[in-house]
Parts: structure tokens; C-alpha cells; sequence
């Protein structure tokens, strides 16, 4: 058969992993049920281009090996003359009509269907090779087997095995919608002065997978609107309250538990949240487990606006914060081909195998947060956003890019201010007007500590009302004799 001894006869060692995984779907859906009872669903796109000739090829080994079991002679194998569904629609290109029509050319209960679907597909979330039919349709299995194929396996396909595909691909389409919302990938225009619709190259010849669909209609994306949280201090139904966002900081490594190194990242991250008037609202380390960090996400994602997770990313066997989220929204995870994309680029070569480990990300739920500045992008999952820096310096970059995103969703608060009181008063001399203070001032965070155990105490005063800091400050002195206080700056 043509389409197996080609890619058996290439030197694409991804594309004979993928296409035998493939093949092996369609040959146990041809043993779990009767040819009559299965269907193939069809479009005209590259996808279900791809499918149609591995299920010939499916069905060829299917025949073959059944020969053999039987322990008959190989004769001809019928054709694949699979029965075919396809959905019309007014605003289908007439390309692909046409060429469905041409290709496509019984009467028993449908039982399974074939579907082009692959990861990243809108309608891929929670799907498996083998997935029944959802609630609310006829009782069939959806049967998957290009699930895990990426846009270059696709490409890598069609070209090997040399298959008629539309010819919107060579047009420039490289993933095609409806007639409204499709237009041929400007990455692959070709500047061309004598034509006004300009030309473009094939749509094999995109380089970067994980811009396939740049040639879609995208839908806007709401701003980011600032939610109000009354979370500060003694809320007594004053008027001085204090409007905010709240978040947590999950640092994952056993290495800062068993004291090896301290965690700098979540002490800085603290100061960068600050900054933009954002309350820390928990901060916790916790180890190199799966269940670990799905339990304190789980404690916190519903009482904190947001999370930031850092540590556990990578490839080794001890990073499974990615993992962790997954579990803690209930989702699993699965390849990206995007983030695949991005990691093939940057670290090339030493990507080996057929599955990358790395770009497996929560399912339904992740949102790749692009900056220019970063190799590749952030990843946000609900209100959880992990971080991959590994030290001060590459947090820090990272925290700028997040903020410099056109919609992040980190939104800048009206910014704390604080003023700072040391005093040689004891503890026992001051504890009565610093806790009258916190209830006169219940807008304001009141807190002390000293830096060594015979130090001065320092009182710091923190609120988002410089007048109403400053109005704390001198209450608290004015109960004790001039000079008892002074003030320190802290950077």
C-alpha cells in the first residue's frame, strides 16, 4: 500500500512514531466494530485530508494482519470504501466543496465515528483516541487518531506520502474556517506590486507551527477590569477602607524546605506586588509533589484574586507544578502545540523524541502569555500564573513583561505607602497604644519587629492615604514624649 511504504520509507523518525500510533487507533476500531458500523467525518481541510488516507492505509493493515491470522494467502484488499459524513454549510469555501465532493465519491446504525481532531482544537478539550459521543448526541464513540499531531506532523504527512489537498493551502490558507472569518496567513505573503490581493506561499512552508491560525478572525479579548476587595485591616464600616486585590505566592522546592537555599524569588515577588498595591495575602513553600501543590492551590484560588506559582518547571522528574494545577482544576494535561513550538525554537536539537514532556500544559484552561522579551511566553491557567524563573534576575524579567502585557492580568492598584517609627520603648510600653491605633486606624497595616533581639523596635505604618499614614504616625507619638520616636527609611 502507497501511504505505508512511503512514511516507512522516510527518514522522518516523528512522523513513523506518529503515524504508527495512528494506524494502530484505526486497526482497534476496526476490530471493536463492523466496517458498516463506522463512519468517517470529513471536511476538506488538511486534517481530515490526513485521515482519510491513514485510515486507507488503517484499513489496508487491518486486512492484512487478519489474512495472516487466518492464515490465508494475501490477495487484493478491497478499497476502504468507509462510509463518509459530511456537514454542508452556505459559508464553506467552494475549494473545499469541490474538492470533498470529488473525493467522497449502507444502511447499518453508525456505532464509531473518525474525526481529524487534533490537541489545541477548540472542541479537543477532555477528549481522548477513544471518546464517547457527548450528552445530548446519538450514542456513537468518537474515535481520534491524529489526537496528538502537531501542524508540521500534518504537513510532514501530506508531502511524504505526495496526497491531493485543497488548493486554499497553497494559496496561503493554513487553517480554514468559514468563508467570513479565513483569510490566507500574512506570514506567508510574498510582497508583490503587479497584483492587488498580493500572493503567498504554500501553507507547508510556514515555519512556525504555532501560528496556523494566525490567518483566523480572532474574538477580542474583555479588558481586564479591576475588581474592589474591602481585605485590609479592622473592617468596622468606616469610611477609611481600603480598595485592593489580594494574592498568594507558591514557591515549590524541597531544596528551600531542607534549608539548602532560601526563597529570595518569594520575598521579591512580595515587594514587587506591593509595589503596585496589591496585598500578599499568603505565601507558602511547598515540596516537590504533585498533591502538594494541588492542595494549596485548591485552598486559595477561590479566596485570592490571584496565584503565583514559581519552581517545579522543567524537565526533570521533581517539576510537577504544571501537573499540580492540572489536577487542582480538574483537567489533564495535554500537549501544546504552541508552547511546543516555542520550546523547539529554543532549545532546537536537544528536544528529542516524540514528545516533549515540557509543552504537556492544563488542559481547556491555559492562556500563553506573549512578551517580546521572553523565549517563551508566561502561562496562566483560571487565576494561577506559573512562573518558570529559576532565580531573582529572570523573576524580575518575567514580572516586567507581565506587566508590560497590553491586557495583563495583573492590574495596577493605587499604590501602598508606608512610613516606619523606631523607638527604644519596650514592647510592654507600647503594646497598649499600637493596638488602640490599629482600631482607631483600621485602614492602616500596623506591624512590628526588630532586626536583632536588643535592637530598637520598628513600627511600620502602611496604607494607600499618605494623610492618613501620617495622621497614625503622629497620634502614636503624641502618646509618649518627644523624641521617643524617629523616623527610618527602609528601601
Amino acid at each position: 500500500m502507497e501511504i505505508d511504504k512511503a512514511v516507512k520509507g522516510s527518514s522522518d523518525r516523528r512522523l513513523q512514531t506518529k503515524y504508527k500510533n495512528a494506524t494502530y487507533v484505526i486497526e482497534r476500531a476496526f476490530a471493536l466494530y463492523e466496517f458498516e458500523e463506522v463512519a468517517f467525518s470529513f471536511n476538506g481541510g488538511k486534517d481530515s485530508t490526513v485521515l482519510l488516507h491513514l485510515l486507507r492505509a488503517g484499513y489496508y493493515l487491518h486486512k492484512e494482519k487478519t489474512k495472516q491470522s487466518n492464515g490465508n494467502q494475501l490477495d487484493s484488499i478491497p478499497e476502504c470504501r468507509i462510509r463518509t459524513i459530511y456537514f454542508e454549510t452556505p459559508s464553506a469555501f467552494p475549494e473545499i466543496n469541490s474538492f470533498t465532493y470529488e473525493t467522497a465519491s449502507k444502511k447499518k446504525p453508525i456505532k464509531a465515528i473518525f474525526l481529524g481532531t487534533r490537541i489545541g482544537d477548540p472542541n479537543a478539550v477532555g477528549q481522548e483516541q477513544f471518546s464517547p459521543s457527548s450528552p445530548g448526541w446519538p450514542p456513537f464513540m468518537r474515535v481520534n487518531p491524529i489526537l496528538d499531531w502537531s501542524y508540521r506532523d500534518v504537513w510532514a504527512f501530506l508531502l511524504t506520502c505526495k496526497v491531493q489537498y485543497c488548493s486554499l493551502y497553497d494559496k496561503g490558507y493554513t487553517s480554514i474556517g468559514s468563508i467570513y472569518d479565513t483569510i490566507p496567513n500574512a506570514l506567508l505573503s510574498i510582497p508583490d506590486s503587479s497584483s492587488s490581493k498580493g500572493n503567498f506561499k504554500p501553507a507547508y512552508l510556514l515555519a512556525d507551527g504555532r501560528l496556523e491560525r494566525a490567518g483566523r478572525a480572532k474574538k477580542s479579548i474583555p479588558k481586564y477590569e479591576n475588581i474592589h476587595v474591602l481585605r485590609n485591616g479592622v473592617n468596622d464600616g468606616s469610611q477609611h477602607q481600603i480598595s485592593s486585590l489580594s494574592a498568594s505566592i507558591i514557591s515549590v522546592g524541597d531544596e528551600i524546605l531542607h534549608g539548602i537555599v532560601k526563597d529570595t524569588m518569594g520575598a521579591m515577588l512580595c515587594k514587587k506586588l506591593y509595589d503596585i498595591g496589591w496585598l500578599v495575602a499568603h505565601i507558602a513553600v511547598v515540596p516537590n509533589e504533585i498533591d502538594s501543590v494541588t492542595e494549596e492551590i485548591e485552598r486559595r484560588r477561590s479566596t485570592d484574586d490571584m496565584i503565583f506559582l514559581f519552581g517545579g518547571v522543567g524537565p526533570l522528574h521533581s517539576d510537577i507544578s504544571v501537573a499540580g494545577v492540572a489536577k487542582a482544576f480538574g483537567v489533564r494535561v495535554a500537549p501544546d502545540e504552541e508552547f511546543e513550538e516555542y520550546l523547539r525554537h529554543l532549545i532546537g536539537d536537544q528536544c528529542t523524541g516524540d514528545r516533549n514532556e515540557m509543552a504537556l500544559l492544563p488542559e481547556g484552561i491555559t492562556e500563553l502569555l506573549h512578551h517580546e522579551k521572553l523565549a517563551v511566553p508566561l502561562i496562566k491557567c483560571h487565576n494561577v500564573i506559573i512562573l518558570s524563573a529559576a532565580n531573582v534576575s529572570e523573576l524580575e524579567n518575567q514580572w516586567d513583561c507581565l506587566l508590560e502585557l497590553p491586557s495583563t492580568p495583573v492590574a495596577r492598584m493605587e499604590p501602598f505607602v508606608s512610613k516606619f517609627l523606631s523607638t527604644k520603648l519596650s514592647d510592654v510600653e507600647t503594646a497598649e497604644s499600637i493596638s488602640n491605633l490599629c482600631f482607631s486606624f483600621p485602614d492602616i497595616h500596623i506591624s512590628c519587629h526588630r532586626k536583632s533581639r536588643v535592637g530598637p523596635l520598628i513600627i511600620s505604618l502602611t496604607g494607600k492615604d499618605q494623610k492618613r499614614v501620617e495622621l497614625a504616625a503622629k497620634e502614636l507619638s503624641q502618646k509618649f514624649p518627644e523624641g521617643a520616636f524617629s523616623e527610618v527609611t527602609y528601601k
